[in-house]
């Protein structure tokens, strides 16, 4: 046993679980004493093992325990996370104790492409989401298998279950979704479906084929030939001009609830951070697509939400680009560790709701 300094990005997470309504009101929240006793843990088994088929398990010689990073009053959500640390030369895990009713799940972009309802991959040589169909076909798989009974899990439960989309909120989507600034009725949302359904599929998802012919110069062929032939492009050369414009709905595979979210990345994060702190949300479950680059750096990105909420990473409900491979496995593994150096990571076997449904119930009705 012995006791190190944290790496630094733990100081906001630690000074978080703190967090009162006078943060709220842009005071100093009140601090204290973080004993960081690293307690080796015996033969600890892999992590992210659940779902071998989507992340490759983690394996690290070294593995500490840590005491407790939040633990509110009254709490009934347990959530156990791990982070690395090269100055202590291992993998830290931390259990932590959460209300439900002060915790929201947020998926990053869970794209509906190729999924049935209409906006699809242009062919022949258009990308969005994985980029290629049969890839897309993969993370839609792990939606289905993974993301989707880990969000029926705990609806209900949880304070609030929202999903961020590319652009601002439109006429039709407003019509489908709840959002940050209220609810549509059902007849709304029936209309808003069937509008959905018209637009996307009256839209010619045909692009240009890739050039036959490059020209390339003779001192510098190799920068020519990535400059005018790019491993991405997703312009409208080959997406189509007006792709991108398309009002883009959450995948099928998630079977969005009535009290659901959808959070639109134009509008920003200043105006998501004040919609959760308006329902007192101070804990973040972080899961979507791709860990690599929208879930960390788009609106709803831990390095937005980690400067405000204590951000848990769940690993397995992720998944990160894979180029050059037929599996995601090792990409998510690979990008899920380097995440763990500034975010913590817990996985949704590691996820217990402990109260009861009468008691979520009634929290429910007295939040904000």
């Amino acid at each position: 046993m012995f006791t190190t300094l944290g790496h630094h990005r733990l100081l906001p997470i630690l000074c978080g679980c703190l967090l009162s309504t006078a943060t709220a009101r842009g005071q100093e929240p009140p601090r204290h004493a973080y004993v960081n006793r690293l307690t080796p843990i015996s033969s600890p088994g892999p992590l992210l093992a659940d779902h071998p088929e989507f992340i490759e398990p983690i394996k690290e010689i070294a593995r500490y325990e840590a005491p407790p990073l939040v633990h509110d009053d009254h709490a009934d959500l347990r959530v156990r996370g791990w982070r690395f640390s090269y100055n202590a030369r291992g993998i830290i895990e931390i259990p932590n104790d959460l209300r439900a009713d002060r915790t929201a799940i947020i998926v990053v972009h869970p794209w509906a492409i190729d999924d049935g309802q209409g906006w699809r991959t242009p062919e022949p040589a258009g990308v969005a989401f994985a980029c290629t169909p049969e890839k897309n076909r993969i993370c839609l798989d792990h939606m289905t298998r993974v993301v989707n009974p880990f969000l029926k899990s705990l609806r209900g439960k949880v304070a609030l279950v929202a999903y961020s989309l590319p652009g601002r909120e439109d006429p039709i989507r407003k019509k489908i979704y709840r959002s940050v600034r209220g609810r549509p009725t059902e007849e709304e949302r029936a209309h808003g479906a069937q509008e959905l359904t018209a637009r996307l599929n009256s839209f010619s998802y045909r692009g240009s084929p890739l050039s036959r012919q490059l020209t390339l110069s003779a001192d510098k062929p190799v920068v020519d030939y990535f400059r005018q032939f790019p491993g991405l492009d997703a312009g409208a050369r080959f997406n189509r001009e007006g792709f991108w414009d398309l009002p883009i709905p959450v995948a099928k595979p998630l079977e969005v609830g009535r009290d659901d979210v959808v959070i639109y990345d134009g509008e920003g994060y200043p105006s998501l951070r004040q919609f959760l702190q308006q329902q007192g949300i101070r804990h973040i479950l972080l899961a979507g697509y791709h860990a690599d680059m929208c879930v960390c750096r788009t609106t709803a990105g831990y390095r937005n939400l980690d400067q405000d909420f204590n951000v848990f990473l769940v690993g397995d409900a992720t998944q990160a680009t894979f180029p050059a491979s037929d599996t995601s496995r090792f990409a998510t593994s690979a990008t899920i560790s380097s995440a763990s150096m500034e975010v913590l990571i817990t996985q949704v076997s590691w996820i217990h709701y402990e109260g009861n449904r009468e008691t979520a119930s009634a929290r429910h009705r007295a939040r904000p």
